[in-house]
């Protein structure tokens, strides 16, 4: 996956996020609007009082850059996909607080401890390799001040399984061939042109606790970001009137960190700081 030039992106990947998928509109529909709730939610709890500098990790479009300005924080986005850093930069690139550029989570061009926090929503989950997980573990330590914040999101090892049933995708042969391969190594591999995202790593929540421990990352703790609304055949449609919708926010809340159901929602968020020496 690299070469003398440095590490590259998987070219599937990069031609699903170039071509085929809007990262934005996901993040504006039940599901997607759930996800960025709560992850405002989680994240907002835990960054300390104030101002702080921010590394935005695969930031995509600047979604989550967006709303951690407003929230007053300085943010340098990277993403290897330029379409994502050009979306980003016409979207922030008045603001005096943003700054994007197109690079790799496993190689940053940044100084150490030159972070108070930095977010990875993305990479983890299209780094199939141990060892690139690894170095994007260790890269995200490395230019975080000791003490600061790590929030790392990771695809529960059961995504697809449970919304395959939800949807009714699991009556297609070639979609359980999919998830089956999930359930065992967890590496989603998508070679059927069809609109079964593209390839990716599903980490069990465990196994996330367990790099971020072995980067050296004080973990404060793995939450589940959606819990069961994943399943729910009707989402979209509740999520439109307000009562429901906050029913469905505190309903994942209640669960976020019951170890039983950690997996039972498509996304995984984990929170932790970097070991003061």
């Amino acid at each position: 996956m690299s070469d003398d030039d440095g590490p590259r992106l998987d070219p599937d990947i990069e031609r699903y996020y170039d071509i085929e998928w809007e990262e934005d509109d996901r993040l504006r529909n039940g599901l997607g609007q759930l996800e960025l709730v709560r992850t405002q939610e989680l994240v907002r709890r835990h960054l300390p009082p104030g101002s702080h500098r921010i590394l935005d990790v695969g930031g995509g479009g600047g979604v989550h850059a967006e709303w951690l300005v407003e929230d007053g924080h300085a943010v340098h986005l990277v993403d290897p996909v330029p379409r994502h850093v050009e979306q980003a930069m016409a979207r922030l690139g008045g603001q005096e607080r943003f700054s994007g550029a197109v690079g790799d989570a496993r190689k940053l061009d940044a100084e150490d401890g030159s972070f108070d926090a930095v977010f990875l929503f993305g990479p983890l989950y299209h780094l199939i390799e141990p060892a690139d997980r690894a170095a994007t573990w260790d890269e995200a330590t490395r230019v975080c001040r000791p003490g600061g914040m790590i929030f790392a999101a990771a695809i529960s090892r059961f995504a697809s399984l449970i919304s395959g049933l939800a949807s009714g995708a699991m009556w297609m042969p070639d979609f359980r061939e999919i998830v089956y391969r999930d359930l065992a190594d967890g590496q989603h591999r998508n070679a059927l042109g069809r609109d079964y995202f593209t390839t990716a790593f599903f980490h069990h929540p465990d196994e996330l606790r367990r790099e971020a421990e072995t980067a050296g990352i004080d973990v404060v703790d793995v939450f589940g970001v959606e819990g069961v609304a994943g399943a729910m055949p009707h989402l979209e449609r509740d999520w439109e009137d307000a009562e429901r919708r906050a029913e469905i926010i505190e309903a994942a809340r209640a669960i976020e960190t019951e170890p039983s159901l950690l997996g039972v929602g498509p996304h995984i968020l984990l929170v932790g700081t970097v070991h003061r020496e």
